[in-house]
């Protein structure tokens, strides 16, 4: 079915306000723009700002549910004879090679990765994310594998893998807010994603691979 005009119009106005408070928030910093810096310069009311985005981080991680739900999915749509820990390897490394943006390191991320480091109420924002993320993963796991609610395996695994996958980026993050070019960068991840997936997937083995 194809979109409605409201649906579309709604869709397009919070992508206008989500764009023009990212913006601000670059040119000026994150703690120096007000919500009603936003409003105005997306020519809305305040409370307009708010009936599309709960709070003011969420104008700029506006894409948080999808980042959220990334690991819940990809564990969903592996293929046949796949493990979780060989899924998330797997888009976790196609990501590297196409520059997406979904695991938080791109090129051209720089400055708002620095912007991101320097607002403690993103800090905290993206923290809730990832723990998010991780508690979807696990209960996909957990979902698929038809899990007794007291097993704690799915919440291991979960957060073993959310671990290394928090553990690369913040490397990656690093080198880059200290001036690495991402093609400098690049080579090195793979080769320590590569290592740290291997022992990730030698210590949980073929536990959950997919029927």
């Amino acid at each position: 079915m194809s979109e409605g005009l409201r649906a579309r119009k709604k869709r397009e106005t919070r992508l206008r306000i989500s764009d023009i408070a990212t913006g601000l928030f670059m040119a000026r910093g994150f703690d120096n723009v007000t919500v009603a810096d936003v409003a105005r310069a997306a020519d809305v009311s305040v409370n307009t700002v708010f009936n599309y985005f709960a709070t003011k981080e969420d104008l700029l991680l506006d894409r948080a549910p999808e980042v959220e739900e990334l690991l819940a999915r990809v564990v969903r749509e592996r293929e046949p004879g796949e493990t979780p820990v060989a899924a998330v390897r797997r888009d976790f490394l196609e990501a590297l090679e196409t520059g997406h943006y979904r695991y938080g390191f791109h090129e051209a991320g720089d400055d708002f990765l620095r912007m991101v480091e320097t607002a403690p109420s993103l800090v905290a924002r993206v923290r809730e994310m990832g723990e998010t993320r991780e508690r979807r993963l696990a209960e996909a796991i957990a979902e698929e594998a038809g899990a007794d609610p007291d097993d704690l395996t799915p919440a291991l695994v979960a957060a073993q893998i959310n671990a290394v996958l928090r553990t690369m980026v913040s490397y990656a993050v690093r080198r880059m807010i200290a001036g690495e070019r991402t093609d400098d960068i690049l080579p090195d991840l793979r080769e320590q994603a590569e290592r740290a997936f291997g022992l990730l997937e030698s210590g949980i083995g073929g536990r959950y691979i997919r029927r």
